[in-house]
């Protein structure tokens, strides 16, 4: 087969706050690969389908000198993203042609993954669209069952606070936390948001942008949980509105990952005064310490269930990623974001 296009999205320049697509990130279209005869030195060809486009990324676009939980990317070089492929070429015995893989795989048409890649095989033999393997069946949804299952620790009755709660993760919170008899308050960004989560149960769903987080949480509380997206003034309402012994779950902080100056949390006494548990997590490493606690079996059941089901922004192309990240990171998505690089 003679050389063909390989584009990527490649990282160009540190931003300041908002990645902005074009400058930021640029879809790239100089390279080319030959799929038959590049060298791949005991690693595997893989052909990107899918790619998960998710508010952490923008971390990854900082100076290499400014520490983080996870590698900074390289400027000029393409950046990365969990995904789904499917094996083209491979000289690793675990896998072979046709494979269907997901991974941390790179913002391009094809990559080449090396010998130790900690890809993992997808066995669908229910049929599922590949996709799912990103979201319900994959990393967003490890971010939801892992943590839920290890620290929320519900008794039916209490009552639990999700914020960006119909986003990817936190619209699958609230599913868990439904099965469980919790009643649930959460917070979103759009009046369309809020129908979507009073679709999938929740009781006090809330605009944060029109009422007040502090005022719904004075009404409907007091928490017993809060899963926690975006830190700073919202981690402080909840803390004040929140049960002695209550458990905080710490995934993101959004709120400053665009270089907003950080809030600072006044209440943080509390967290002894009222004998608060407070839970972070990477989810990858706090899977490979606690195991996955039955990910598997249980979420692909409530999936096939349709207990364990998330609303999909899906968009075909790798030139739209860019665009795509910096509607995530601004709230603008409609479910959880998700490129689609090539068909099968």
């Amino acid at each position: 087969m003679s050389s063909q296009q390989n584009p990527a999205i490649v990282f160009n320049s540190i931003p300041n706050d908002y990645p902005i697509p074009g400058e930021t990130l640029v879809y790239n279209t100089t390279s080319s690969i030959d799929t038959s005869s590049v060298q791949l030195n005991g690693g595997i060809l893989v052909k990107v389908l899918f790619l998960s486009i998710d508010p952490y990324m923008r971390g990854k676009m900082r100076d290499p000198s400014k520490p983080s939980y996870s590698p900074p990317y390289e400027l000029g070089k393409p950046i990365d993203a969990y995904g789904v492929g499917v094996v083209v070429r491979s000289e690793v015995s675990d896998f072979k042609p046709g494979d269907h893989i997901s991974a941390t795989l790179p913002l391009e048409k094809y990559a080449i993954l090396p010998s130790n890649t900690q890809a993992s095989k997808i066995d669908n033999q229910a049929g599922l669209p590949w996709h799912t393997y990103i979201f319900e069946l994959g990393m967003v949804g490890k971010t939801a069952w892992i943590p839920y299952k290890a620290f929320v620790k519900p008794k039916k009755g209490e009552v639990i606070f999700v914020s960006t709660g119909a986003g990817a993760v936190g619209s699958l919170v609230c599913q868990l936390a439904k099965l469980d008899g919790l009643k649930i308050i959460a917070s979103t960004g759009s009046d369309e948001k809020v129908q979507y989560l009073k679709e999938l149960g929740v009781d006090v769903a809330f605009n944060y942008k029109t009422e007040s987080t502090k005022e719904i949480l004075k009404k409907h509380g007091p928490i017993d949980i809060y899963w926690d997206h975006v830190g700073g003034e919202t981690l402080e309402i909840a803390i004040d509105n929140i049960n002695n012994w209550g458990r905080i779950i710490s995934v993101g902080a959004i709120a400053e990952y665009n270089g907003q100056e950080p809030y600072g949390v006044k209440n943080l006494r509390l967290l002894f005064a009222k004998n608060l548990s407070v839970h972070g997590f990477i989810v990858g490493q706090l899977e490979r310490k606690i195991g996955n606690l039955d990910f598997y079996e249980g979420a692909t059941k409530f999936f096939q269930e349709g207990k364990f089901n998330g609303k999909v922004h899906l968009v075909e192309g790798l030139d739209k990623a860019p665009q795509l990240l910096l509607d995530v990171l601004k709230g603008k998505n409609e479910g959880k974001a998700i490129v689609k690089v090539a068909d099968d």
